[in-house]
Protein backbone atom coordinates (compact mmCIF):
# COMPACT_ATOMS: atom_id res chain seq x y z
CA UNK A 1 0.00 0.00 0.00
CA UNK A 2 1.33 3.43 -0.96
CA UNK A 3 1.77 5.83 1.95
CA UNK A 4 0.32 9.27 1.16
CA UNK A 5 2.93 12.00 1.69
CA UNK A 6 2.23 15.69 2.15
CA UNK A 7 4.87 18.42 2.33
CA UNK A 8 4.49 21.62 4.31
CA UNK A 9 6.57 24.65 3.35
CA UNK A 10 6.18 27.12 6.19
CA UNK A 11 7.66 28.80 9.24
CA UNK A 12 8.37 27.18 12.59
CA UNK A 13 6.23 28.20 15.58
CA UNK A 14 8.25 27.73 18.76
CA UNK A 15 5.04 27.40 20.80
CA UNK A 16 3.84 24.54 18.59
CA UNK A 17 0.37 25.84 17.77
CA UNK A 18 0.77 27.08 14.21
CA UNK A 19 3.13 26.84 11.25
CA UNK A 20 5.18 23.71 10.60
CA UNK A 21 4.22 22.17 13.94
CA UNK A 22 0.48 22.59 13.37
CA UNK A 23 0.80 21.30 9.81
CA UNK A 24 2.57 18.11 10.87
CA UNK A 25 0.03 17.51 13.63
CA UNK A 26 -2.76 17.94 11.10
CA UNK A 27 -1.18 15.54 8.61
CA UNK A 28 -0.81 12.99 11.42
CA UNK A 29 -4.45 13.46 12.46
CA UNK A 30 -5.48 12.59 8.89
CA UNK A 31 -3.19 9.57 8.61
CA UNK A 32 -0.82 11.24 6.14
CA UNK A 33 2.98 11.18 6.39
CA UNK A 34 4.29 14.72 6.76
CA UNK A 35 7.54 16.19 5.45
CA UNK A 36 8.62 19.79 6.01
CA UNK A 37 10.64 22.63 4.54
CA UNK A 38 11.21 25.44 7.03
CA UNK A 39 11.21 28.99 5.64
CA UNK A 40 11.67 30.89 8.90
CA UNK A 41 12.22 30.42 12.61
CA UNK A 42 9.95 32.41 14.87
CA UNK A 43 10.27 33.18 18.54
CA UNK A 44 6.65 33.21 19.60
CA UNK A 45 4.13 31.97 22.09
CA UNK A 46 0.37 32.17 22.49
CA UNK A 47 0.67 35.90 23.29
CA UNK A 48 2.57 37.06 20.23
CA UNK A 49 5.56 36.92 17.92
CA UNK A 50 8.80 38.17 19.46
CA UNK A 51 11.10 37.64 16.52
CA UNK A 52 11.38 36.18 13.03
CA UNK A 53 14.58 34.74 11.54
CA UNK A 54 14.17 33.87 7.85
CA UNK A 55 16.03 30.85 6.50
CA UNK A 56 18.40 31.73 3.62
CA UNK A 57 16.73 31.09 0.28
CA UNK A 58 19.48 28.73 -0.89
CA UNK A 59 18.90 26.54 2.16
CA UNK A 60 15.14 26.54 1.51
CA UNK A 61 16.04 25.25 -1.97
CA UNK A 62 18.33 22.61 -0.45
CA UNK A 63 15.49 21.36 1.76
CA UNK A 64 13.11 21.23 -1.20
CA UNK A 65 15.61 19.31 -3.29
CA UNK A 66 16.26 16.82 -0.50
CA UNK A 67 12.56 16.09 -0.02
CA UNK A 68 11.58 15.86 -3.69
CA UNK A 69 14.62 13.79 -4.63
CA UNK A 70 13.55 11.04 -2.23
CA UNK A 71 9.88 11.25 -1.24
CA UNK A 72 6.85 10.75 -3.47
CA UNK A 73 5.03 13.95 -2.48
CA UNK A 74 1.31 13.84 -3.28
CA UNK A 75 0.39 17.33 -2.06
CA UNK A 76 2.17 20.50 -0.97
CA UNK A 77 0.92 23.06 1.52
CA UNK A 78 2.59 26.49 1.52
CA UNK A 79 2.23 28.77 4.52
CA UNK A 80 4.54 31.51 5.78
CA UNK A 81 7.12 32.40 3.13
CA UNK A 82 8.63 35.46 4.89
CA UNK A 83 10.71 37.10 2.15
CA UNK A 84 10.90 37.77 -1.57
CA UNK A 85 13.92 35.53 -2.23
CA UNK A 86 12.21 32.64 -0.46
CA UNK A 87 9.06 33.05 -2.56
CA UNK A 88 11.20 33.00 -5.71
CA UNK A 89 13.04 29.87 -4.56
CA UNK A 90 9.78 28.02 -3.84
CA UNK A 91 8.18 29.09 -7.13
CA UNK A 92 11.24 28.00 -9.12
CA UNK A 93 11.38 24.58 -7.46
CA UNK A 94 7.66 23.89 -7.79
CA UNK A 95 7.79 24.90 -11.44
CA UNK A 96 10.37 22.15 -12.06
CA UNK A 97 8.82 19.52 -9.79
CA UNK A 98 5.18 20.16 -10.78
CA UNK A 99 3.48 18.42 -7.83
CA UNK A 100 -0.12 17.34 -8.45
CA UNK A 101 -1.59 19.52 -5.72
CA UNK A 102 -0.49 22.79 -4.12
CA UNK A 103 -2.53 24.44 -1.35
CA UNK A 104 -1.36 28.01 -0.80
CA UNK A 105 -2.29 29.71 2.46
CA UNK A 106 -1.19 33.33 1.89
CA UNK A 107 -0.07 33.94 5.47
CA UNK A 108 0.48 37.65 6.02
CA UNK A 109 -0.62 38.33 9.58
CA UNK A 110 -0.66 36.10 12.68
CA UNK A 111 -3.68 35.71 14.96
CA UNK A 112 -1.92 38.20 17.26
CA UNK A 113 -1.86 40.79 14.39
CA UNK A 114 1.92 40.48 13.94
CA UNK A 115 2.95 40.85 10.28
CA UNK A 116 4.58 37.69 8.89
CA UNK A 117 5.13 38.58 5.21
CA UNK A 118 7.27 41.43 3.95
CA UNK A 119 5.41 43.81 1.59
CA UNK A 120 7.80 43.26 -1.33
CA UNK A 121 7.02 39.53 -1.30
CA UNK A 122 3.26 39.95 -1.77
CA UNK A 123 3.44 40.74 -5.50
CA UNK A 124 5.74 37.78 -6.17
CA UNK A 125 3.43 35.48 -4.20
CA UNK A 126 0.49 36.73 -6.24
CA UNK A 127 2.25 36.51 -9.61
CA UNK A 128 4.48 33.44 -9.22
CA UNK A 129 2.91 31.14 -6.61
CA UNK A 130 -0.83 31.64 -7.03
CA UNK A 131 -0.91 30.44 -10.66
CA UNK A 132 0.70 27.15 -9.53
CA UNK A 133 -1.89 26.55 -6.81
CA UNK A 134 -4.66 24.00 -6.81
CA UNK A 135 -6.27 26.13 -4.12
CA UNK A 136 -5.52 29.34 -2.24
CA UNK A 137 -7.04 29.83 1.22
CA UNK A 138 -7.04 33.52 2.21
CA UNK A 139 -9.07 34.85 5.10
CA UNK A 140 -11.04 38.06 4.55
CA UNK A 141 -8.14 40.46 5.34
CA UNK A 142 -5.72 38.41 3.22
CA UNK A 143 -8.11 38.34 0.26
CA UNK A 144 -8.37 42.12 0.46
CA UNK A 145 -4.58 42.51 0.77
CA UNK A 146 -3.98 40.35 -2.30
CA UNK A 147 -6.30 42.63 -4.27
CA UNK A 148 -5.01 45.81 -2.55
CA UNK A 149 -8.44 46.93 -1.41
CA UNK A 150 -10.71 47.10 1.64
CA UNK A 151 -11.92 44.00 3.47
CA UNK A 152 -15.17 42.70 2.01
CA UNK A 153 -18.10 43.55 4.29
CA UNK A 154 -20.94 41.77 2.46
CA UNK A 155 -21.61 38.49 0.72
CA UNK A 156 -21.69 40.29 -2.63
CA UNK A 157 -18.29 41.88 -1.98
CA UNK A 158 -16.83 38.51 -0.95
CA UNK A 159 -18.19 36.96 -4.15
CA UNK A 160 -16.63 39.74 -6.23
CA UNK A 161 -13.23 39.35 -4.56
CA UNK A 162 -13.37 35.57 -4.89
CA UNK A 163 -14.03 35.72 -8.62
CA UNK A 164 -11.22 38.22 -9.17
CA UNK A 165 -8.76 36.15 -7.12
CA UNK A 166 -9.71 33.11 -9.18
CA UNK A 167 -8.90 35.10 -12.32
CA UNK A 168 -5.31 35.54 -11.07
CA UNK A 169 -4.58 31.91 -11.93
CA UNK A 170 -5.29 29.51 -9.06
CA UNK A 171 -7.60 26.61 -9.91
CA UNK A 172 -9.79 27.39 -6.89
CA UNK A 173 -10.13 29.94 -4.08
CA UNK A 174 -11.42 29.36 -0.55
CA UNK A 175 -12.18 32.63 1.25
CA UNK A 176 -12.42 31.87 4.95
CA UNK A 177 -15.09 33.60 6.99
CA UNK A 178 -13.59 33.36 10.45
CA UNK A 179 -12.99 37.12 10.57
CA UNK A 180 -16.62 37.83 9.70
CA UNK A 181 -19.56 38.40 11.99
CA UNK A 182 -22.79 36.61 12.76
CA UNK A 183 -23.84 33.30 14.21
CA UNK A 184 -22.20 31.34 11.38
CA UNK A 185 -18.68 31.30 10.04
CA UNK A 186 -19.12 30.87 6.29
CA UNK A 187 -16.28 29.87 3.99
CA UNK A 188 -16.78 30.33 0.24
CA UNK A 189 -15.23 27.95 -2.31
CA UNK A 190 -14.81 29.47 -5.77
CA UNK A 191 -14.07 27.29 -8.79
CA UNK A 192 -14.63 27.65 -12.53
CA UNK A 193 -17.98 25.91 -11.95
CA UNK A 194 -19.25 28.52 -9.48
CA UNK A 195 -19.28 29.24 -5.75
CA UNK A 196 -20.17 26.96 -2.83
CA UNK A 197 -20.97 28.32 0.64
CA UNK A 198 -19.71 26.21 3.55
CA UNK A 199 -21.32 27.39 6.79
CA UNK A 200 -20.50 26.28 10.32
CA UNK A 201 -21.60 27.61 13.73
CA UNK A 202 -19.31 30.38 15.00
CA UNK A 203 -17.63 29.12 18.18
CA UNK A 204 -16.90 31.44 21.09
CA UNK A 205 -13.32 30.71 22.14
CA UNK A 206 -10.03 32.61 22.27
CA UNK A 207 -8.14 29.40 21.48
CA UNK A 208 -7.87 29.66 17.71
CA UNK A 209 -4.09 29.81 17.24
CA UNK A 210 -3.10 27.93 14.09
CA UNK A 211 -6.61 27.65 12.64
CA UNK A 212 -5.67 28.84 9.15
CA UNK A 213 -2.50 26.76 8.99
CA UNK A 214 -4.35 23.66 10.10
CA UNK A 215 -7.28 24.08 7.70
CA UNK A 216 -5.04 24.39 4.65
CA UNK A 217 -3.00 21.40 5.84
CA UNK A 218 -6.16 19.35 6.34
CA UNK A 219 -7.16 20.11 2.75
CA UNK A 220 -3.69 19.13 1.51
CA UNK A 221 -3.94 15.89 3.49
CA UNK A 222 -7.25 15.05 1.84
CA UNK A 223 -5.82 15.73 -1.61
CA UNK A 224 -2.79 13.57 -0.79
CA UNK A 225 -5.19 10.71 0.01
CA UNK A 226 -6.89 11.05 -3.37
CA UNK A 227 -9.98 13.04 -2.45
CA UNK A 228 -11.48 15.51 -4.90
CA UNK A 229 -10.98 19.17 -4.08
CA UNK A 230 -14.54 19.63 -2.84
CA UNK A 231 -14.36 16.47 -0.74
CA UNK A 232 -11.05 17.59 0.79
CA UNK A 233 -12.40 21.06 1.58
CA UNK A 234 -15.62 19.73 3.13
CA UNK A 235 -13.81 17.14 5.26
CA UNK A 236 -11.26 19.75 6.38
CA UNK A 237 -14.02 22.22 7.28
CA UNK A 238 -15.79 19.60 9.41
CA UNK A 239 -12.54 18.64 11.12
CA UNK A 240 -11.40 22.21 11.83
CA UNK A 241 -14.81 23.13 13.26
CA UNK A 242 -14.57 20.20 15.67
CA UNK A 243 -10.96 21.09 16.53
CA UNK A 244 -12.01 24.65 17.42
CA UNK A 245 -15.00 23.40 19.41
CA UNK A 246 -12.66 21.13 21.40
CA UNK A 247 -9.97 23.79 21.90
CA UNK A 248 -11.06 24.65 25.43
CA UNK A 249 -10.57 21.01 26.47
CA UNK A 250 -6.82 21.61 26.45
CA UNK A 251 -5.01 24.38 28.32
CA UNK A 252 -1.87 25.76 26.66
CA UNK A 253 -0.37 29.20 27.31
CA UNK A 254 -1.81 32.45 28.56
CA UNK A 255 -2.97 33.99 25.28
CA UNK A 256 -4.58 32.63 22.13
CA UNK A 257 -4.18 28.90 22.73
CA UNK A 258 -4.08 26.28 19.97
CA UNK A 259 -6.94 24.31 18.52
CA UNK A 260 -7.21 20.63 19.53
CA UNK A 261 -5.62 18.78 16.60
CA UNK A 262 -6.24 15.34 18.10
CA UNK A 263 -9.80 15.82 19.34
CA UNK A 264 -10.86 12.63 17.54
CA UNK A 265 -8.69 10.59 19.89
CA UNK A 266 -9.88 11.97 23.23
Amino acid sequence: MTTPVALTIAGSDSSGGAGIQADLKTFAAFGVYGASVITALTAQNTQGVRGVHPVPADFVTAQLEAVFDDLDVSAVKIGMVAELDIVKAIASNLSRRAPDHVVLDPVMVATSDDRLLSPDAVKCLRDDLMPRATLITPNLPEAAALLEEDVAASEAAIADQGRRLLALGARAVLIKGGHGKGAESIDYLFTQDGVTALPAPRIATKNTHGTGCSLSSAIAAGLAKGETLEQAVRHAKTWISAAIAAADRISVGKGHGPIHHFHRFD
